[in-house]
């Protein structure tokens, strides 16, 4: 973190901030900080309407020492891959973590997500997962299960036919798309509303606002979602001998 760790007193700037409803990038050019930094501080302690001066500074000084006795414990750590800061990438995974939370997934959940995505393979078996995240068997199968109904990973086997849990481009496209289905549907169910609840009705009108708003939410959604899988996942063609 450029220029050290930050202080009890920038925290409080933060807050500040915060409170008067700053953007990350101002808050961070008041306390000559990178924005990412104040991002991350804020994600990891409680987010942007939770977040506490002392507290995230107590619960930074209690990650600090519970590093230095993990440390203590395993001096012979293998580095990480491509050179990565092994500190850095564990704060981003907890920061990661916090932003699937605070979109709704429980914590075990957001951390096996956060885990998958955050590996080069884009997949883990189970007891990778459970060794990578030092908690049971049983708490990873869980949030696999949950992550799986969801869209938002998928299984397969791998060559000695041991189940792995893959998350890919396609995964987050068909997740997106899971998602855009599930607005239509809710509109759906707003529009039956209009006639229980009689046409020219106020509750009617409310219930056929809902509905259109819904559905062109979700057809911009999936429409969106399209557009980028073909832009953006799709491999451009070699060019012939005789292109230019």
């Amino acid at each position: 973190m450029p220029g050290g760790r930050l202080t009890q007193q920038e925290r409080q700037q933060i807050a500040l901030g915060l409170a008067d409803s700053l953007p990350y990038a101002e808050i961070a050019r008041r306390l000559d900080r990178p924005t990412s930094t104040i991002t991350r501080e804020v994600m990891r302690n409680g987010g942007p309407t939770a977040y506490r001066a002392d507290l995230a500074h107590r619960a930074t000084e209690h990650r600090a020492h519970r590093r230095r006795k993990a440390a203590t414990r395993e001096p012979n750590t293998p580095p990480q891959a491509h050179g990565r800061d092994a500190e850095a990438v564990r704060e981003y995974e907890e920061t990661f973590t916090t932003v699937f939370m605070q979109s709704g997934l429980p914590k075990m959940t957001a951390r096996v997500l956060a885990g998958l995505y955050t590996t080069d393979a884009g997949s883990l078996t189970a007891s990778e997962l459970a060794g990578r995240l030092q908690v049971s068997p049983a708490s990873v199968s869980k949030a696999v299960t949950f992550l799986e109904s969801q869209g938002l990973i998928r299984r397969e086997r791998d060559e000695r036919r041991r189940e792995r849990y893959v998350v890919d481009d396609d995964v987050m496209y068909q997740s997106t798309i899971a998602s855009a289905r599930a607005t239509a549907h809710l509109g759906e169910i707003a529009r039956q509303g209009v006639g229980v609840l009689g046409p020219g009705t106020p509750a009617a009108a409310r219930l056929e606002n809902i509905a259109r708003f819904v559905d062109f939410v979700s057809e911009n959604i999936a429409r969106a979602a399209d557009q980028a899988r073909e832009i953006l996942h799709t491999k451009p063609e070699r060019a012939s001998d005789g292109d230019t």
